[in-house]
C-alpha cells in the first residue's frame, strides 16, 4: 500500500488584511517556528512548513556556505529574518538570505530590517501553485539575486530593471551555474551529508585551479 506523503507546505491566503493586522500577527508568532508571512498591500499569506519544505532550503542555504568558504568570500546568514516596509505595504521572510558584497558592514551591529538594505541573495522553496507572488515583493525590495526551488530545480534568478530574469549562473558565484546547483540538490537527497559536502568542496576547490 503507498505511504501519503505529508504536504510539503500548508498555505493560506487572506485578502483585506491591514497592516496593522499583519504586524499584531508578525509580533503574536515572532517565536514560533516554520511558520512565515508574506504580506502584500493588503494580500497577507500565512505558510506552515514542514520537513519536505526545509530540507532543500537547509540545504541550498549550507550549499552557499559552503563554497563562500572555499572560495574566501564572508557571507552573513540572516535565516527566516523578517523585512517589512510600511511605505511599501510589503513583508516578507524569506527561506533563507545572506548578506554577501554587504557582509562586512554587519559585524558589529544588529540588522534592522525596516531600515537597512535587502539582502544581497535569498533562496524561495515554492513548490505548491496556491502561492502569493513573491518575487514582485523581493523585487519592490531590490533583492538582486534569488535562487528558486520548484521541486523540480534550482533557477538562479538576477534583478534587471525591476524585474527578474533568469541567469545560467549566479552573479555572487558566478563559477556556480543553476544546473550544478540542482545536481547539489538532487545529491544531497542521495549519499549521506559529509560525503555530499566534501564533494560540494572538491568542487569549489576545482574551480580555483
Amino acid at each position: 500500500m503507498p505511504t501519503a506523503l505529508a504536504p510539503v507546505e500548508n498555505k493560506v491566503i487572506l485578502n483585506g488584511v491591514s497592516w496593522e493586522t499583519y504586524e499584531r500577527l508578525l509580533a503574536d508568532y515572532n517565536d514560533v517556528c516554520g511558520t512565515r508571512f508574506t504580506y502584500d498591500q493588503g494580500d497577507l499569506e500565512i505558510m506552515v512548513t514542514s520537513a519536505r519544505h526545509e530540507n532543500p532550503n537547509r540545504m541550498l542555504a549550507l550549499l552557499v556556505e559552503t563554497i563562500a568558504e572555499e572560495f574566501g568570500v564572508d557571507v552573513y546568514l540572516l535565516g527566516s529574518t523578517t523585512f517589512k516596509r510600511s511605505k511599501l505595504l510589503k513583508g516578507f521572510e524569506p527561506d533563507s538570505a545572506f548578506y554577501i558584497a554587504r557582509a562586512a558592514a554587519f559585524l558589529n551591529k544588529d540588522v534592522d530590517p525596516a531600515v537597512d538594505p535587502p539582502p544581497d541573495l535569498m533562496i524561495e522553496v515554492d513548490v505548491t501553485s496556491t502561492s502569493l507572488p513573491r518575487l514582485p515583493i523581493f523585487a519592490a525590495f531590490g533583492v538582486p539575486e534569488v535562487w528558486r526551488y520548484d521541486g523540480s530545480r534550482v533557477s538562479i534568478l538576477r534583478l534587471e530593471s525591476g524585474q527578474y530574469v533568469e541567469a545560467e549562473s549566479s552573479p555572487a558565484f558566478p563559477a556556480l551555474t543553476a544546473a550544478v546547483a540542482t545536481e547539489f540538490l538532487e545529491e544531497s537527497a542521495r549519499i549521506p551529508s559529509t560525503q555530499w559536502l566534501r564533494r560540494v568542496r572538491q568542487w569549489a576547490r576545482r574551480q580555483r585551479t
